[in-house]
C-alpha cells in the first residue's frame, strides 16, 4: 500500500477557487486555481454562478492532481475552505433558485438597518455576526420580503460549500465555521439560534445539518472519483471559512498574536478559547473548532481600492509599467516613496464599498480631506494607501479593547509582496509585522485542520512547524510619529461624515 504522503487544500474563494497540494512538512508541491466572474446585474448586487463553481472546484482538484504527478493512493485527504456569507436558495431538487449571493452584495441594507433598530443587537450578541447586508440572516429577511414568490418556492438555505458537498456526496452538512458566519447559529449551544430563526421567518428544517469543521464524509461515486482523479474513498473534510483557517496558516492561534489578511478586502483576527462577542457590535466572533473561536473585524477596502487607483487615476503609471515591463503597482509606490509620510497633511477615507468593521456602515462612501494647492496627483496616491492603513488599524483598535495590544501580529496576503505596504502597516500598527513564507494561509490551514480531523496529530500547534521561514518589518519611529498625529483626525472625521454617508448614497442613486 501506498504511504499516505499529500495532502490536499481547496479554498473556494470570492474570484476563484484554487487547489493546493502540500507534503507533510507544509512544503506546496502543485497548484491551480480557476477564476470566474462577479456577476452585478442591479446596483448593489454581486452574485456568482454556483454551478461555475462546482465546475471551478472539479478541475481545480484535478490539474492540481494530474500536474503532480502523484500516486493518487499517496492522497491522504482533501480539506476544504471557504468564502463566509454566500447565500443560496435551493428547491427540493438542489436545483439553485438563485445564484449565489456574495457577502459583497448590498441589496439586504435596508432589511439590516430594520434589525438594527428591532433585536439585531441580542442576535449579535448570541451568533457572533454584526447585523449587516453581507450576513445570510439579513439576506433571507430581504428575499422574505421583497422577493416573497422565490422565497416560498425555496426548500433550503445555503452556503457555496454546502452545495459543493450536496453536488458531491447527496447531503446538506454544513461546518460550525460557515454556520458561525451566517448570523443564524447560536455560540454557546453550537445549534441553529431560535431568535434569529424566528426573526428571518424561517424553519430549521431549511437550513442544513451542523457538523464539526473536523467532520470527515467518505463515499465519492466512482464517475466523479474518476473526473477528479482520485480514489473513491478518499476523505473529505469538510473544513472551516477562509478567515479563520487564514489565522491557523499564519500561525496566529496563540494568545496575543493577531492574523492580518489583506486581498481584495481585509481582516484582522486573533484566536480565543471560548466566543466573545463585542458590547458595542464591532468585532465579530467565528468558529474554527468547538475549542478555538476566531474574533475580529473585516474591511471592504483593501486591495480593491489599489485597483480603483490604479484604473481611474494612474493611466501614466499603467503605462511606463508596460515600457518597462514590471507590474504597475511598482511603478506606483516607487511614485509614493517620494511623498513623506502623511501626504502633506492629506487624508483619505477608503470607503468605496461601503464598509463593514469598525463601522458597519454599506452606505459609507469615500472621500480626500485637507487637499490644498501644494497637494499633487502622488500625495493623492500616497494618500490612498496610507487610508486603507489606517481603516485597518482602527479594527485593531476596537479589538485591542478586548483583548489588549497584541504580542505578534503576522500577515498575508497579495499586499506582502510591497515593501512599501508592508512598512506602511508596521509604521500605522507601531509594531512589527511578520510575513510567513507561505502566503496559501487558508488552503494550509485547511491541510493542517484535516491532519487534525484524521487524528494524525494531536492538535493544531504543528503549523508551527509547517509555516515556514518568515520576513519582518519593524515600526521607523519617526513615521510612527506622524500617523500617530493622523490616525485620531482620521476616526474623527469618519464619525462626523456618518449622518452624511445616506444623504449622499441617496443623491447618487439619482444618476444611476
Amino acid at each position: 500500500m501506498a504511504m499516505k504522503r499529500y495532502l490536499l487544500g481547496v479554498d473556494i474563494g470570492t474570484t476563484s477557487t484554487k487547489a493546493v497540494l502540500f507534503n507533510r512538512s507544509g512544503k506546496i508541491e502543485c497548484q491551480h486555481a480557476v477564476e470566474y466572474p462577479l456577476h452585478t446585474p442591479v446596483p448593489g448586487a454581486a452574485e456568482q454562478d454556483p454551478d461555475e463553481i462546482v465546475k471551478a472546484v472539479k478541475t481545480s482538484i484535478r490539474e492540481t492532481i494530474k500536474n503532480s504527478k502523484i500516486n493518487n493512493e499517496e492522497l491522504m485527504f482533501i480539506s476544504f475552505s471557504a468564502a463566509m456569507h454566500s447565500l443560496i436558495a435551493v428547491d427540493k431538487e438542489a436545483k439553485p433558485l438563485t445564484n449565489s449571493i456574495t457577502w459583497a452584495d448590498q441589496r439586504s441594507e435596508p432589511w439590516a438597518k430594520k434589525l438594527k433598530e428591532g433585536n439585531g443587537h441580542q442576535i449579535y450578541l448570541r451568533t457572533g455576526t454584526p447585523i449587516h447586508s453581507m450576513s445570510p440572516l439579513s439576506k433571507i429577511t430581504w428575499l422574505k420580503n421583497d422577493h416573497t414568490d422565490l422565497f416560498n418556492k425555496t426548500y433550503k438555505f445555503i452556503s457555496i460549500k454546502e452545495y459543493v458537498f450536496k453536488h458531491f456526496f447527496g447531503e446538506y452538512i454544513v461546518d460550525y465555521s460557515i454556520a458561525s458566519a451566517t448570523g443564524l447559529f447560536n455560540l454557546e449551544n453550537l445549534k441553529w439560534d431560535q431568535g434569529a430563526i424566528e426573526a428571518a421567518g424561517i424553519t430549521e428544517n431549511q437550513l442544513s445539518t451542523i457538523v464539526p469543521t473536523t467532520h470527515k464524509v467518505q463515499g465519492l461515486n466512482q464517475e466523479l472519483a474518476e473526473e477528479l482523479g482520485i480514489e473513491m474513498d478518499v476523505p473529505f473534510i469538510v473544513g472551516a471559512n477562509d478567515g479563520v483557517l487564514s489565522n491557523l496558516g499564519v500561525n496566529a492561534i496563540e494568545p496575543g498574536v493577531v492574523a492580518l489578511t489583506i486581498g481584495t478586502s481585509g481582516a484582522i483576527r486573533t484566536v480565543t478559547d471560548q466566543p466573545v462577542t463585542d458590547p458595542k457590535g464591532r468585532i465579530f466572533c467565528y468558529a474554527l473548532t468547538d475549542k478555538h473561536w476566531v474574533i475580529g473585524g473585516p474591511v471592504n477596502n483593501g486591495g480593491m481600492v489599489m485597483r480603483w487607483l490604479r484604473d481611474e487615476m494612474c493611466q501614466d503609471e499603467v503605462k511606463e509599467a508596460k515600457q518597462l515591463g514590471i507590474d504597475p503597482y511598482d511603478v506606483m509606490t516607487e511614485k509614493m516613496t517620494k511623498i513623506a509620510p502623511g501626504s502633506e497633511g492629506l487624508l483619505f477615507h477608503p470607503y468605496l464599498a461601503g464598509e463593514r468593521a469598525p463601522i458597519w456602515n454599506a452606505n459609507a462612501r469615500g472621500s480626500f480631506f485637507g487637499l490644498g494647492m501644494h497637494h499633487k496627483k502622488e500625495h493623492m496616491m500616497r494618500a490612498v494607501l496610507e487610508g486603507i492603513n489606517l481603516n485597518i488599524y482602527t479594527v485593531l483598535l476596537a479589538l485591542e479593547e478586548i483583548i489588549g495590544i497584541p504580542e505578534k501580529i503576522h500577515a498575508t496576503g497579495g499586499f506582502a509582496k510591497s515593501a512599501v505596504w508592508r512598512q506602511m502597516l508596521a509604521d500605522v500598527f507601531n509594531q512589527e509585522l511578520q510575513i510567513p513564507e507561505s502566503i496559501e494561509s487558508s488552503c494550509l490551514g485547511a491541510v493542517v485542520l484535516g491532519l487534525y480531523a484524521l487524528g494524525e496529530v494531536e492538535d493544531l500547534s504543528v503549523i508551527s512547524e509547517m509555516v515556514g521561514t518568515t520576513v519582518s518589518n519593524k515600526p521607523n519611529q519617526e513615521q510612527v510619529n506622524v500617523y500617530a498625529e493622523l490616525i485620531p483626525i482620521f476616526i474623527r472625521l469618519s464619525r462626523l461624515f456618518e449622518e452624511d454617508y445616506d444623504t449622499i448614497v441617496s443623491l447618487q442613486q439619482k444618476y444611476k
